[in-house]
């Protein structure tokens, strides 16, 4: 009868209204790659009512614990942090030049407003680009790293640096989260602060729902992804588990530009993405997709040749190997400040991952054959 209701309440939309207002408050903040501080307080703040213990490493990794004194146990991670410039060259008329923090894309920053990060707080900038007017010739140059800048109103390098701004500081958009058409979530840094928001609405199921796990569940946000996957690669050190199911945004291939042929056919809507890769576990994969089908969970499949080139390859390839899967959120223009998720896709992933918890049993072992 429990199992029954918990299946009617899965029918319903997972986010609740408090739950959707901490998300449009947890995208807002920013979080640039090596500077998650501020995002991770905001996420264990709003985990902590849902777990037995708190850890947050050297870095800024964060981790909700329930059950922490089992011998065996469980991942969910997802990683916080955002793409983002650093300030590189200040000219002697006041022009900022940047460098990449991540794979930001030069060619959507001219007339774009941001905030540079300083000790001072933050200061308003825009990235200029020469008018229309004013561009001639047979060819029109496009946005490159090595023209586009930063104008934050002053006249030299001096008045700028009064402002606090030096070489270092780390530059964000200012673009805020919306709901666009009551279908999609809307913002810069959907990737993969989505995935740090839905972790913690299985830990807030869980809890609501009185689950008691046989293992040690780690709800966890890792920093530093977009730079090479760091923080995973740290944080599955310290904890060492046994099991790790990461969550990640990846390509809506279903709008203009994208070839279907190598990037694969997946659309916002259609629900979650299940990826095959050397670095998924085969038989926890199987697990995951046999509790997605029983539960009516719609999926898509994705496959990579290599690498997922995500979080799970970090755990997969830690420890002597960690068995491990990605469950996939299908987003529209990454790494733009106009990502946008599917409101439906998010409801499931929560579900997928609060399901498939469910099933994992005591010490489960995912090998094919022991002898």
């Amino acid at each position: 009868m429990a199992k029954k209701k918990i299946q009617e309440d899965l029918t319903k939309s997972v986010v609740t209204k408090e739950s959707l207002a901490f998300f449009e408050k947890y995208i807002n903040n920013p979080s640039p790659t090596g500077f998650e501080w501020a995002g991770q307080r905001m996420w264990l703040d709003y985990i902590k009512p849902y777990v037995d213990d708190t850890y947050i490493d050297s870095y800024g990794t964060a981790v909700g614990i329930i059950n922490p004194k089992a011998s065996y146990k469980v991942v969910i991670e997802a990683h916080a942090d955002e793409i983002s410039w650093f300030v590189n060259y200040i000219s002697k008329d006041g022009l900022i030049y940047v460098i990449r923090n991540g794979g930001s894309d030069h060619q959507i920053a001219p007339s774009k407003r941001v905030n540079i990060h300083t000790d001072k707080g933050i200061v308003k900038a825009v990235f200029g680009w020469p008018a229309i007017h004013t561009r001639s010739g047979e060819k029109e140059e496009a946005p490159t790293l090595k023209n586009i800048f930063l104008d934050c109103g002053c006249t030299s390098k001096e008045e700028v640096e009064e402002l606090g701004i030096h070489v270092g500081c780390v530059v964000t958009y200012e673009d805020e989260f919306m709901v666009l058409n009551d279908r999609y979530y809307v913002g810069r840094a959907l990737d993969n602060r989505a995935g740090g928001f839905m972790i913690a609405e299985v830990a807030r199921l869980l809890k609501e729902n009185k689950q008691k796990l046989p293992f040690g569940l780690y709800i966890v946000n890792s920093v530093q992804e977009e730079i090479g996957l760091r923080g995973a690669e740290m944080i599955a050190q310290y904890i060492k588990p046994n099991v790790a199911i990461v969550t990640d945004v990846t390509h809506d291939t279903n709008t203009p530009m994208i070839n279907k042929v190598t990037q694969g056919d997946l659309a916002c809507g259609k629900g979650p993405v299940v990826s095959y890769a050397p670095a998924v576990q085969i038989n926890l994969n199987r697990q995951l997709i046999e509790v997605a089908q029983k539960n009516n969970i719609p999926i898509q499949r994705q496959a990579s040749s290599r690498y997922t080139g995500t979080d799970t390859d970090a755990f997969a390839y830690s420890n002597g190997g960690v068995p491990s899967a990605l469950i996939s959120l299908p987003l529209r223009y990454m790494h733009t400040t106009v990502e946008m998720v599917h409101k439906e896709d998010v409801d499931n992933v929560i579900k997928l991952i609060y399901e498939v918890l469910l099933s994992i049993e005591k010490d489960q072992d995912f090998r094919s054959f022991s002898k």
